[in-house]
């Protein structure tokens, strides 16, 4: 992999970004996000039908305070300045947590996906988690696939549970 020049910390750790051999997106910048990429995000989970809750954790108050953890690995990808991906990663310490992929359809099938999840991986290995999970719902037979495709397995024998104080959509 080559770097692409933009380095930052991350838990004391320092990690550059990773840019992939692929031709068709020489020129996406894989980044950090920020709080002022909030709008471009919400406009791309739209566009990609993503859920989310504006009123609840998907606030621009919570993605501003989620931001700011040291266990969010939130990067965006983007083209000479338009944003056109993004993924949220995160972890608890043993396991790292992979969200919300996304491309914006007109830069699919171009490896930014790929270059997204590594981006997550490497931050969480540099600092030892070696078990990496993404949660896709049922419905996301194309979220499942590109998982496979970069190594992840299904597992049909775990069921999710989750418990919710506050369900404002």
């Amino acid at each position: 992999m080559q770097e692409t020049g933009a380095l930052f910390l991350f838990n004391g750790i320092f990690v550059g970004s990773m840019k992939s051999k692929e031709k068709n997106n020489i020129g996406v910048v894989i980044r950090k996000m920020t709080i002022a990429d909030y709008n471009s995000l919400i406009a791309l989970w739209k566009e990609g039908d993503i859920p989310y809750r504006p009123r609840g954790r998907d606030s621009k108050k919570n993605i501003r305070w989620q931001l700011q953890q040291p266990n969010c690995l939130y990067f965006i990808a983007e083209d000479e300045g338009k944003l056109v991906g993004a993924i949220l990663g995160t972890h608890d310490g043993r396991k790292g947590w992979i969200n919300r992929l996304i491309i914006t359809s007109s830069y699919r099938q171009r490896g930014i996906a790929k270059r997204l999840v590594e981006e997550v991986e490497f931050c969480l290995e540099a600092i030892g988690i070696n078990i990496v999970a993404c949660l896709i719902e049922d419905w996301n037979v194309a979220s499942m696939q590109v998982f496979k495709q970069f190594g992840y397995t299904k597992h049909t024998d775990i069921l999710y549970f989750s418990k919710r104080k506050n369900i404002t959509t």
